[in-house]
């Protein structure tokens, strides 16, 4: 015995597995607790990165240059393509990691609380994966670089309303000892 589904559900149910195989599918990342990272009032981490390895960057070095602070990417609503104005960071970003070839950097994505928690894991990474390409681009190495998504769930502003989700649609680069 066939069973005919009405055509509203048989999208929806293409719909549902569609979901289930993108989420399945999607790449597993191992999240480790953050540690705290001092903000601005601009939203960048200035946290100085360390290393007991000899002959390693030093926190000097990401803090020499006023290119180098600039850690945070914005990004519009819904979109995942990196904007102009951090084009001349990402270079200078590149550069460091081509010059130092020891330095990690994991680009952390992330998104405002509007939209599913899926979707917005989906685009913490895509965004993730833009500042990546972005860097890659411009000389950095593939090798330097983790690209993790958090979605809405580590938002900066906890307010309803643009100016708070503005500052939450980002992705933060954080240079990492290995």
């Amino acid at each position: 015995m066939t069973v005919s589904l009405p055509r509203a559900a048989q999208f929806l149910t293409i719909a549902v597995l569609a979901s289930a195989v993108a989420v399945g599918c999607s790449k597993k990342v191992k999240e480790t607790p953050p540690a705290e990272t001092p903000v601005d009032n601009s939203g960048a981490t200035t946290a100085p990165v360390t290393s007991t390895t000899p002959g390693a960057y030093t926190p000097a070095d990401l803090d020499s240059d006023a290119c180098l602070r600039q850690r945070v990417v914005y990004f519009d609503l819904d979109q995942d393509a990196l904007k102009p104005e951090f084009q001349a960071a990402m270079s200078c970003h590149a550069k460091y990691l081509r010059d130092r070839p020891s330095a990690r950097l994991r680009l952390e994505g992330n998104a405002d609380e509007r939209g599913s928690r899926e979707y917005n894991m989906g685009l913490g990474e895509r965004r993730g994966n833009a500042v990546s390409s972005a860097l890659q681009a411009n000389g950095g190495g593939a090798s330097q670089l983790t690209v993790i998504s958090y979605g809405e769930e580590r938002p900066v502003c906890n307010e309803s309303g643009e100016d708070c989700w503005s500052k939450n649609r980002r992705v933060e680069l954080v240079y990492t000892d290995k």
